[in-house]
């Protein structure tokens, strides 16, 4: 089928439903619903046999869904409606939810019911649940929901106020829907609020996971107002309730009633008339309104104490070491890109055979940290130093040669972080994850060794033309063309203990041993035709023509991509109609699951 994606943005959700149906076969264009862009006519012009909305912030025109068969994903059981409905669902501490695809009528999330996913709530922040469980169980519902309107006899269920249809559907969603219709408010700033003085460590942390990444909690800090983002538990540090207590990694750690918290990222309030603001590191954001305050920074290795919150960990489990990240957005900025390298060096130091990069549940990497790019006072030079760190990470992993390098995405990755897992040995990939290994889109040329691990595996036709489109692409579609070598088909819970798994029969197999001697021996001779230094020193001088060049589109681009600005039409790329264009899909032996002893490699070097 022909399906147009109606969306507010090209988020993380649309781009997975544009890649998952272009995998099916369907041909998928997108049109963003924008102030100046008159839906109606924007449809007509597509003429798509089928509409669907996987995040719409407004509501379909009547005389779009009259019509065309238009279908709506509200993140939220069978009778849930409203705005807000994952931050409800958080807010009120419900650990089962549910993804609903609905037919667009005159109510909002009131029309007949096509599919209905449930799905698992646990206690992660709501950005991170959308992209993970809400995204698997989003995906699910879409591609029930197409392939029976495709076939043409299935009859959606109507929503009534009661009745054995909603009861149905219910039962079917497994979810803490209402017995009836529920349609709740926008969650205000009112209901957000924390109250540092009453409120426990878990009810602090509730409240800033709903709100996370979008709208924040408003709070009053240092005599400012900022939108507070991100929380994680303290289980050491104590203070007066609302008192700040440390700071680490760029966070700050403010004490509760009966504990702490640690809150990477602050947002200033925005003043009228003034352009919007952005995140940043919540130290960086301070800046000097931050009182002296101890940096209560831990040692990388051996192993971090659980009891307390870092962006880097690092766990030995017999030969096999699993260093692990989890940075806000998946953004690296100079700092993280310099620690992880700290940590990953001392990594190497370690007795293992086998090392793990990656393996969190959400974000493997988007590369470098256009937020505290954009606020340096010279973002040109901090664009410098930020593309150099995070060149300098990705050569120590490729020239690793005294053991196997595994990259585990667990979360969707873009551009430098995309190249940051190229790097490794083999790429193992959760199946939920959406690749986007491209820079265009931000007026760059790219660097992190592109120009040499992208071509050495799919081959330089297919490295260009992905470079060209600026497609997302699949876990499948990634598998298929060469870019991971494994999907690990798992729940984003389930996946670090799988790849833990996957890693230790890696270490224990007879022919790591013969891999691991082979890599110094293709490092010398890839050193001594085509050097390692030649094709950064090639990348990293378009860059810096780029950079050093105030009218250089990607100027603009990062101010526009901080401050979520949106653009005035949908751009041509994703407008087109795009079908998957990639080679047969490989033995099912390359999927966790029913993988073989010996894993494929693609790595050349």
């Amino acid at each position: 089928m022909h399906i147009l994606l109606l969306a507010s943005a090209f988020n993380s959700l649309t781009q997975r439903a544009h890649a998952d149906l272009r995998d099916r076969g369907h041909t998928v264009a997108v049109e963003l619903a924008l102030p100046d862009n008159p839906l109606p006519q924007a449809v007509r012009s597509h003429a798509p046999e089928l509409v669907v909305a996987p995040m719409l912030r407004t509501a379909i025109p009547e005389e779009v869904w009259s019509a065309y068969a238009c279908l709506v994903v509200h993140p939220g059981p069978v009778g849930d409606r409203g705005p807000s409905s994952l931050d409800w669902a958080i807010h009120e501490g419900a650990d089962r939810w549910g993804v609903t695809v609905l037919q667009a009528d005159a109510e909002m999330d009131a029309g007949d019911v096509w599919a209905c996913v449930p799905c698992r709530v646990p206690p992660v922040a709501k950005s991170e649940l959308y992209r993970g469980e809400i995204a698997d169980a989003a995906i699910e519902a879409v591609l029930l929901a197409v392939e029976r309107f495709a076939d043409g006899t299935y009859v959606p269920l109507k929503q009534a106020g009661s009745g054995t249809a909603d009861a149905h559907e219910r039962a079917a969603a497994g979810a803490a829907a209402p017995s009836g219709p529920r349609a709740r408010p926008y969650l205000d700033q009112s209901v957000r609020r924390i109250d540092w003085d009453e409120d426990s460590t878990r009810d602090v942390l509730r409240k800033l996971r709903a709100a996370d990444s979008q709208p924040g909690v408003l709070d009053v800090l240092l005599g400012g107002e900022w939108y507070l983002h991100g929380g994680h538990a303290e289980g050491v540090l104590r203070g007066c309730p609302g008192e700040l207590l440390a700071t680490r990694a760029g966070a700050i750690c403010r004490a509760t009633r009966d504990g702490a918290v640690w809150i990477p990222e602050l947002r200033p309030r925005r003043v009228p008339g003034q352009p919007p603001t952005f995140k940043l590191p919540a130290v960086r954001a301070l800046g000097d309104r931050l009182p002296p305050l101890p940096e209560d920074a831990l040692p990388r290795l051996p192993e971090n104490p659980d009891r307390t919150w870092s962006d880097i960990r690092y766990q030995e489990e017999g030969n096999v070491g699993h260093l692990s990240f989890s940075f806000p957005g998946g953004a690296m900025s100079t700092e993280r890109c310099r620690r992880l390298l700290d940590a990953y060096r001392e990594a190497c130091a370690r007795p293992t055979t086998v090392l793990v990069l990656g393996g969190q549940r959400d974000f493997f990497s988007n590369g470098i940290h256009l937020g505290v790019i954009d606020a340096a006072d010279d973002p040109a030079a901090e664009s410098w130093a930020n593309i150099n760190a995070i060149d300098d990470l990705v050569e120590a992993v490729l020239t690793t040669t005294d053991r196997l390098v595994v990259a585990a995405i667990g979360g969707n990755a873009a551009a430098g972080g995309v190249m940051l897992a190229l790097a490794a040995d083999e790429v193992w990939c959760r199946s939920g994850a959406v690749l986007n290994p491209h820079y265009r889109l931000m007026g760059l040329y790219g660097s992190e060794y592109w120009t040499l691990t992208l071509p050495r595996r799919v081959g330089a036709a297919t490295a260009g033309r992905l470079m060209d489109e600026a497609l997302p692409v699949s876990s499948a579609s990634a598998l298929r063309l060469g870019l991971v070598d494994r999907i690990v088909d798992r729940d984003p819970d389930a996946f670090a203990g799988e790849v833990a798994g996957l890693a230790a029969r890696l270490a224990s197999l007879p022919a790591t041993a013969a891999r691991i001697s082979a890599k110094k021996t293709e490092l010398d001779r890839l050193e001594s035709t085509t050097p390692l230094a030649g094709f950064r020193e090639r990348e990293l001088a378009l860059m810096r023509r780029t950079f050093d060049d105030p009218d250089a589109p990607y100027h603009a681009l990062r101010r526009s991509f901080v401050r979520k600005e949106r653009p005035s039409h949908t751009p041509p790329h994703l407008a087109a109609a795009r079908v998957a264009r990639t080679a047969p899909m490989p033995a099912a032996a390359d999927v966790t699951g029913t993988a073989p002893d010996v894993v494929a490699s693609r790595f050349d070097g």
